[in-house]
This record gives C-alpha cells, structure tokens and sequence, in this order.
C-alpha cells in the first residue's frame, strides 16, 4: 500500500524555489519513491504605489512589484520505505517556505 505526500513550496525567489525542489526530487528518488513534479503553480504578483513626495509632489508616485514563486511536488512511498527519514533531515535555504501534507 502506497501513501502520498504532497509537499509545496513558496518564496519570493525563483531560482530558490527551483533549487530546493531539485534538491528534494533527488532525495526522493533516492530512496525509491514515485515522484510528480515539481509542478510549477500560478505565480502570485502584487504591486504597491507610493508617493514619492506626501506634499510638494503629489503626482509623482513610485510603482513596486512582489512576486511570490510556487511549486508543487507529490511523492508516492511505500510503508517501509525511509522517505520520510530523508525528507526530515533535508535543509532548504531560507527564504523558501515549506508546506507538507501527509
């Protein structure tokens, strides 16, 4: 019988996010589990205007953007496989935010 783990990861850097769910699908191969993805989620965008000047220059405004990069990676694993071991010892850097489901 095989149980699943979906795991998602969030972060305001690309290559971050890209790196760490590289680095998991090789973790996760390596102990013999079926592995889906990492399947690349909508990216969430935001964007903030800002006054430059709050009285002379009232039209004169600042644009910002925020980006936030998500990926989804589904593992299948079988009872007494050590996927679970592996995935606990796993260090991701920071900035990268970690979601796991069992």
């Amino acid at each position: 019988m095989s149980q699943k783990i979906r795991i998602k990861l969030k972060s305001y850097d690309h290559y971050l996010v890209d790196k760490s769910a590289e680095k998991i699908v090789k973790i996760v191969k390596a102990t013999n589990a079926v592995v889906n993805g990492p399947i690349p989620l909508p990216t969430d965008k935001k964007f903030f205007t800002v006054n430059r000047s709050t009285f002379v220059n009232k039209k004169a405004r600042e644009q910002f953007q925020l980006f936030t990069y998500k990926r989804l990676i589904d593992i299948y694993y079988n009872q007494q496989s050590k996927t679970i071991e592996e995935l606990m010892k796993l260090e991701l850097p920071r900035g990268v935010e970690i979601e796991i489901k069992v």
